[in-house]
């Protein structure tokens, strides 16, 4: 039975666009480069903070300033993750309906770990088991390390679990666990991009999520 559920957090969990946003042109802004539009950052997140701004500083690591605006970069965002955050609608009622029907759940992001266990304890207190983000102690995703690390600080194995994210990086993170992979709409790709990357599973609000998470029988028949 897959009864543990891996969530994705920016895109999935929660709506950090906004705040991502501003955290990154305040980083490009402080050495004079061009800011990015919200659309821009959208496309360039997903796979961590260094790529986040490889992709927004004008040469990428080869300007000279590369390493100082990740730096701004996530001193800007530390002070600031939660200024316009918050839950999707119906994630709340989502994670709570899951809790009560007994599934474990928590988070393996790409975000820095620091602003994934502070966004996790202040949006989702004693919902989630464990929340994972990126650090230099272990690969990010797609890499397995930090969902194989999520899942032995639960005390389960990768059998039991389910993986859900919006993004080509989520998909390919549970590929290479070996667990499905349940894609949502409403973050930060597109549905169609989802379909042409070969997703499986989409969910287009809460209410299809938690039908497609807690159907028995479409997990015990997956080959």
């Amino acid at each position: 039975m897959r009864n543990v559920i891996l969530f994705d957090m920016d895109g999935t969990l929660l709506d950090t666009l906004e705040d991502l946003y501003h955290s990154t042109n305040a980083a490009l802004t402080q050495y004079g480069f061009p800011t990015r539009t919200m659309e821009e950052v959208r496309r360039f997140v997903g796979n961590g903070a260094r790529n986040l701004m490889r992709r927004a500083v004008p040469g990428g690591e080869e300007n000279e300033h590369f390493e100082d605006c990740i730096q701004a970069f996530k001193v800007h965002y530390g002070v600031h993750l939660n200024d316009h955050t918050g839950p999707y609608p119906g994630i709340m009622t989502l994670l709570r309906t899951l809790s009560e029907r007994g599934y474990a759940m928590g988070v393996v992001s790409n975000k820095p770990d620091f602003a994934v266990k502070d966004l996790a304890e202040r949006m989702f207190a004693d919902l989630l088991g464990v929340a994972i983000g990126e650090s230099d102690q272990i690969r990010r995703k797609p890499a397995p390390d930090t969902v194989e690390q999520a899942a032995k600080v639960l005390g389960v194995s990768l059998e039991e679990c389910i993986y859900v994210g919006d993004s080509e990086v989520d998909i390919e993170t549970a590929k290479n666990c070996g667990i499905p992979c349940v894609s949502v709409s409403w973050g930060f790709r597109e549905r169609k991009l989802l379909e042409d990357l070969g997703a499986v599973w989409i969910a287009d609000d809460t209410k299809e999520l938690l039908e497609i998470l807690t159907r028995e029988e479409r997990w015990t028949n997956e080959k």
